[in-house]
């Protein structure tokens, strides 16, 4: 195991993985991903990928890996309560532990199944034996990482032409009761031909929880299914969050991401999105906030490798105190994705002198007859715009969450679910003082 790796997490897999699911086969496709990972360790900022976020904090811990959730049903409850109330189906899972006692079944006569992913590994060989990943991307050292851990997560299936009625929550809770607690939480999504189904992502970590969470979703969308997928990441101040969406995308397939950040001290989603379907498109939508010493990080990779096909990134983030902000966006367009239509938008707001961010959009094009245009911004709130809402009779905090709100505006505009709108609207307002008023409305 390289220097860039936990020395404990080979000790840790010995010490558990009698009690990961699947057979003889998925053992041997986990000890294949560990040693994938023990190869070249955490990443490190030589890796160009890395470059700008550091793991040596997570290189030091001694990682504590979850394979049950032993808390009290009231605290469990209290930390649901946290998360706000949901009227439709939902799998909870405290400290990466599935608790059924506290989700909500889907119905399944709306073409729906969602198992819990320990379960289905039990009932589906096949399942186990994928979770490496879909292609190139079972190499990467994170998302190796999560497939020699994964214990547990949620395998949702959508029938061919099943329209769901209600949007589905995955609420992922890390409790602060056991220090240095690691969990690898596995989402499998699969949507059937002219399917459309939406799901709710979300992290959450009581105060003071110092884990480490290092997720993996991956989504198949069918020909011609409709995939809106939220992703809310509010984890405790002192949490380590490491994400990856993988998307595999048929024939006039749509899938929407919403990638909302704003806990955790360092936080990392990777997204990668591959249109492999004639006149398939994407749209990834993001809003990153951090403060204090907050580090928080979006790598984004988009393969065109049909024609006709479309993608739209719009991403902002709003920093400050000693915050850090990085964004990488990618665009690769293959040689036969033609008729390409490409855009990409960075914009961040920097709120003090401290706060720092990093941006670099990327276009790789090998094709002809193509649109494709990428942008980033960084600046700092308008001193004139401020001058004018302090002679209308604002305070200064008021007139900067004014300009702030209105920076996010667009973001909270892209966000279709209401339930989801209303709860980004509160992240935002619990960030900015003089906030709350102007986003009541939302």
């Amino acid at each position: 195991m390289s220097a860039g790796a936990t020395a404990n997490l080979l000790p840790e897999f010995e010490r558990i993985f009698a009690h990961l699911p699947g057979d003889a086969r998925v053992t041997e496709r986990r000890r294949a991903a560990l040693a994938r990972f023990a190869a070249s360790g955490f990443p490190s900022q030589r890796d160009e990928a890395w470059r700008y976020t550091s793991t040596a904090g997570l290189a030091r811990r001694q990682h504590n890996v979850a394979i049950d959730a032993r808390i009290s049903p009231d605290r469990a409850r209290l930390a649901l309560a946290a998360a706000g109330p949901w009227d439709g189906p939902q799998c909870v899972f405290i400290d990466g532990i599935h608790r059924p006692e506290l989700s909500a079944a889907a119905v399944a006569a709306a073409g729906l199944q969602m198992r819990p992913f320990a379960a289905a590994v039990a009932d589906d060989s096949r399942i186990g034996e994928r979770i490496a990943g879909w292609g190139a991307e079972e190499f990467a050292p994170m998302i190796a990482l999560n497939a020699a851990f994964a214990a547990d997560g949620v395998v949702i299936d959508v029938a061919d032409g099943a329209e769901p009625a209600d949007p589905l929550r995955l609420l992922f809770v890390m409790t602060a009761g056991v220090r240095d607690r690691a969990i690898f939480p596995r989402v499998i999504i699969r949507a059937g031909q002219h399917s459309r189904l939406v799901v709710v992502e979300q992290y959450l970590g009581e105060s003071g929880a110092d884990g480490f969470t290092n997720t993996v979703t991956q989504v198949h969308a069918g020909e011609g299914a409709r995939v809106v997928h939220y992703r809310l990441q509010d984890e405790s101040a002192k949490a380590y969050h490491v994400g990856n969406l993988i998307v595999n995308q048929e024939r006039a397939s749509e899938v929407i991401s919403h990638s909302l950040s704003f806990g955790a001290l360092m936080a990392r989603q990777d997204i990668h999105v591959m249109l492999r379907g004639v006149e398939s498109s994407a749209t990834l939508n993001g809003l990153y906030m951090a403060e204090g010493r907050q580090h928080v990080d979006h790598h984004t990779r988009i393969d065109h490798f049909e024609r006709s096909t479309r993608s739209e990134e719009y991403y902002k983030g709003i920093l400050g105190g000693h915050g850090r902000g990085v964004f990488n966006g990618k665009v690769v367009v293959h040689p036969n994705a033609i008729k390409t239509d490409a855009q990409q938008s960075n914009k961040n707001l920097l709120l003090s002198r401290d706060a720092e961010v990093d941006t670099k959009p990327e276009l790789e094009i090998y094709a002809d007859d193509v649109k494709c245009a990428h942008g980033a911004t960084v600046g700092q709130l308008d001193e004139d715009a401020l001058f004018y809402l302090r002679s209308r009779g604002l305070d200064e905090s008021a007139a900067r969450a004014l300009l702030t709100c209105a920076f996010a505006g667009d973001i909270l505009g892209r966000v279709g679910l209401a339930r989801v709108r209303k709860e980004l609207a509160a992240r935002i307002a619990g960030r900015l003082p003089g906030a709350a008023e102007i986003l009541e409305v939302v």
